[in-house]
């Protein structure tokens, strides 16, 4: 025989509790009353901490009786009316759900947004690039009286002051100007 084992025989043996004592269960019919008479008056009260939202205010009512349901020992206990700890665990119960919401934003599915289609610049560049070069196609006097009239956004009046001609020698130009600006475009593949 070992020394070590001598030594160990020797101790005095310790028993250790390994299995737990088992917890009282919760009185059914206390939770059925708790139900009956305070669920009521408690969904009243909660609807008017969460803005009228009523499946928030019931999961918050619903919420709180669990609670009461775990700590039914205490209640059991507990002398006059539970009501004001129930008040108080719903109130608790919706200032912690404000500030998780605040704490962390809601998140957004994005899969709507891959739907709308984004604004091409690339389109845009291309479709600036292809009529700046229709327009040096056209004659100086029908370009400086599109420029006026449509890029400048001026009236015919207005454009006829400008350039110092009479205005209905801006109208012909501009209809003349705007025809060989459609065959500019569709030389260049652009159609309408």
């Amino acid at each position: 025989m070992r020394k070590d084992s001598a030594v160990a025989d020797e101790r005095p043996h310790r028993r250790h509790r390994l299995t737990p004592t088992p917890a009282p269960e919760p009185d059914e019919e206390l939770m059925r009353a708790l139900y009956r008479e305070h669920a009521g008056p408690l969904l009243a009260y909660v609807l008017r901490l969460v803005a009228g939202d009523r499946q928030r205010a019931e999961d918050v009512v619903q919420e709180t009786l669990i609670r009461a349901w775990k700590n039914a020992g205490q209640l059991n206990r507990a002398t006059g009316s539970v009501r004001p700890w129930l008040v108080t665990v719903a109130r608790r119960i919706v200032i912690d759900g404000h500030r998780s919401r605040q704490a962390r934003p809601q998140e957004v599915d994005p899969s709507p947004l891959e739907v709308i289609p984004a604004e091409d610049e690339i389109d845009k560049a291309l479709w600036l690039m292809t009529l700046s070069d229709a327009l040096e196609d056209l004659t100086p006097a029908h370009r400086e009286v599109l420029v006026e009239t449509y890029f400048k956004g001026r009236t015919v009046n207005e454009a006829a002051q400008t350039l110092g001609i009479p205005s209905g020698t801006v109208r012909s130009r501009v209809f003349y100007a705007l025809r060989s600006m459609k065959l500019a475009l569709e030389e260049r593949g652009v159609t309408a």
